[in-house]
């Protein structure tokens, strides 16, 4: 890949080529240096070639038609109205939500960063996916995000992967924006164009984006590959949350799962099925790490834990 400087240099030679004044300099040096007595013929050319570098069209490459990262609006999250709705605060009280998802996320840090992560591929990226809609996967992928948010020393990359219904930005209340599938079909020229920095600093979102009928084979690409491995590489401290579509009957889900080496399958209380939830974890890479949240619980138990369960499946070595 060229670096800056290369493209500095190319760009100064292709600008002196089309300079303008350098052309009229010219001209000007080939007026005084031919004679008076010159053929009339030579005149003839020599105007006609003036008109000509005249009429020439400036030859500068064309503007790519990109939005840069600098010029995106971060999006503005207002938590206190996400608090009123049941989600993780930010100010760290001692809410009931926010100590179910600090005990979720202290597993996941572990594995992320921990001695398992060796044995792990990817195992900073965690999928939140769930065996049927409707199970509460995007209530706990945003939620996640927003309890390792609060962390000290860790970032988080929000990802709405569920291209087929994303849910990520209507759950955090915020306006549709250009995403993931507009990257991957090429409406925008780098990832960076649609990673949106957010009122927390540590906490950054990348949209779903428009719908498109060859989405799996979108994300299946080469180039879905290259920007997971710069997920996953590029920031030693960063969590990257997958928000995907439900593991039965669904490719996508499928696909995503051979880059993560994290999932977190969201299991509703009282409705999802044993048949199911095997089902589900059959259509992961056998080599995750794979844990489970029971959602909609309706009992409480007596230390009030009970709301949210976190049920942790050691992977067999």
């Amino acid at each position: 890949m060229k670096n800056s400087i290369e493209k500095a240099l190319e760009k100064q030679k292709a600008q002196s080529k089309s300079d303008p004044n350098e052309n009229a300099a010219l001209d000007t040096r080939e007026k005084v240096e031919t004679p008076d007595t010159a053929p009339q013929q030579m005149d003839d050319n020599h105007k006609e070639r003036n008109i000509k570098a005249k009429q020439a069209p400036s030859e500068e490459p064309p503007a790519t038609k990109k939005t840069p990262t600098r010029a995106a609006k971060p999006f503005h999250i207002d938590f206190e109205r996400l608090a009123e709705n049941g989600h993780v605060t930010l100010g760290g009280e001692r809410k009931q939500i926010n100590e179910e998802y600090r005990e979720i996320k202290r597993k996941l840090l572990a594995n992320a960063f921990g001695p398992l992560s060796k044995t792990l591929k990817n195992p900073n990226i965690i999928m939140v996916t769930s065996s049927r809609p409707s199970e509460g996967k995007t209530f706990t992928a945003t939620n996640l995000a927003l309890s390792i948010a609060s962390e000290q020393d860790k970032t988080v990359l929000l990802i709405d992967a569920d291209v087929l219904k994303p849910n990520v930005l209507r759950t955090l209340e915020l306006k549709p924006r250009k995403g993931l599938m507009e990257y991957l079909t090429g409406d925008v020229e780098d990832i960076s164009d649609v990673l949106y920095h957010t009122n927390v600093d540590k906490l950054k979102l990348i949209p779903a984006g428009k719908s498109h009928h060859l989405s799996t084979e979108m994300l299946a690409s080469y180039k879905m590959h290259e920007t997971v491995d710069e997920f996953a590489n590029r920031y030693p401290d960063r969590i990257v949350i997958f928000d995907t579509p439900p593991l039965i009957g669904i490719n996508e889900s499928a696909i995503l799962a051979n880059f993560a080496g994290q999932a977190v399958v969201v299991v509703e209380e009282g409705k999802a099925k044993i048949a199911d939830i095997k089902l589900a974890v059959e259509r992961l890479n056998p080599e995750m790490a794979i844990g489970f949240v029971v959602n909609k619980s309706v009992h409480n138990d007596t230390d009030h834990s009970g709301y949210y369960g976190y049920y942790y499946a050691e992977r067999s070595e």
